[in-house]
């Protein structure tokens, strides 16, 4: 089996592999072909790659010589391109049109954010492992435009009280935040809809803020769950109450698949303190607040800087992808046999959940429900 590895167009800054796993990958008797500086942005260069065993090739190269492309976004490939198996984080919920096409081109794909959550899949979970990148670079780049100290100071100058963080949405990202927050000296805040992580929580250092009657998530795999219009109605009062002492917030919640939820009214923001700093994570499918813009910082009348950046992993390109390319080897392992070729057991949950199309189909039923014409229409993160 020959494996191909793309560099990703601006600004995304990771690669899908690193040479440490190409080194990995020729040991086990499969072979590498990576796109010229595919991993320049990552920090690791060509001769790295050459070094680990693999061959540097065009583009249209890697493309026309391999058996399986890796690729962390969707990408175009040409009509003539066809039967190849492509891995990467293709958000098929939100894309079904582009993997619609890549069905009728004989392409199978396997997209890694549709992987099933289950303990097995753990070392495969590529949202996790960037989610936990996204929640440390959260506060990083928040506390960067926080025109405050963090920590409590006690100095013969006078005294500065800690920052104060709320963490809207305790999830892999959520959890990260609060203890790098935590760590750094900020009092820490955090609210979820789901009961079960308050102990998570609090053992992070953070106070749980708990509205009564949130509807059981126990079987969204993980994910948040739309809750009842009663439940958003306390919900909004109590996230009103905390945000008016908070200096940061780390906004994270998603509902999987679709919009956002709008947790942060533009009433919210305008009782915040002057200076306070918004990192919206959930930018990418809408955001978590009424004023969020996917990729740009906004900074209102009362001078709160909105940042709606969901793509923070790309911040720390060398380790986000090192974590990343750990993840794809442990699928690439669990797709071929003992002789590097591809296996691919559609009996096995982890390949038939991930695989969103093959044999000129779409076969994940989400996606098919989106192609019918009558299907509800779901927003897509491109467009807000």
């Amino acid at each position: 089996m020959i494996v191909g590895v793309l560099k990703e167009p601006a600004p995304e800054s990771r690669v899908s592999l690193l040479a440490e796993q190409v080194t990995r990958l020729v040991k086990n008797g499969i072979q590498v072909l990576v796109e010229k500086d595919a991993g320049q942005n990552a920090y690791c260069p060509d001769q790295d790659y050459q070094t680990a065993g693999a061959v540097i090739k065009s583009r249209d190269e890697v493309i026309a010589g391999v058996d399986v492309i890796l690729a962390i976004h969707y990408f175009p490939l040409p009509e003539t391109v066809k039967r190849k198996v492509l891995i990467g984080v293709y958000q098929p919920l939100y894309h079904a049109e582009e993997i619609s096409r890549w069905a009728a081109a004989n392409h199978t794909v396997f997209s890694m954010d549709m992987l099933p959550r289950t303990t097995r899949a753990q070392v495969m979970d590529v949202l996790s492992s960037q989610s936990n990148v996204a929640g440390y670079g959260a506060f990083l780049l928040a506390a960067a435009r926080y025109p405050r100290y963090v920590p409590m100071l006690m100095t013969a100058a006078g005294s500065v009280r800690p920052a104060t963080l709320l963490v809207l949405g305790a999830g892999v990202a959520g959890l990260q935040a609060i203890a790098t927050g935590n760590r750094l000296g900020a009092v820490v805040e955090a609210f979820d809809t789901r009961p079960a992580v308050k102990e998570e929580v609090e053992s992070l250092g953070a106070r749980f803020i708990e509205v009564e009657g949130a509807q059981d998530a126990a079987s969204a795999g993980g994910y948040a769950v739309e809750q009842s219009a009663g439940f958003q109605q306390r919900q909004k009062a109590k996230i009103a109450e905390c945000i008016q002492r908070a200096d940061i917030v780390i906004s994270t919640a998603q509902i999987f698949g679709k919009k956002a939820p709008v947790l942060v009214t533009r009433e919210m923001i305008a009782t915040m303190k002057p200076g306070s700093v918004i990192v919206d994570i959930a930018a990418s499918t809408g955001g978590n607040t009424e004023l969020t813009q996917k990729g740009k910082d906004v900074i209102t009348d009362n001078r709160v800087t909105i940042i709606g950046n969901s793509d923070i992993p790309s911040c720390f390109p060398s380790d986000s992808s090192k974590l990343y390319g750990n993840n794809i080897y442990n699928f690439l392992k669990l797709i071929t046999d003992g002789k590097g070729q591809l296996n691919l057991n559609f009996a096995d949950d982890l390949v038939a959940g991930t695989c969103m199309a093959k044999e000129g189909k779409v076969v994940n039923e989400r996606v098919i429900a989106l192609l019918k014409p009558d299907a509800q229409p779901i927003i897509h993160p491109t467009k807000n």
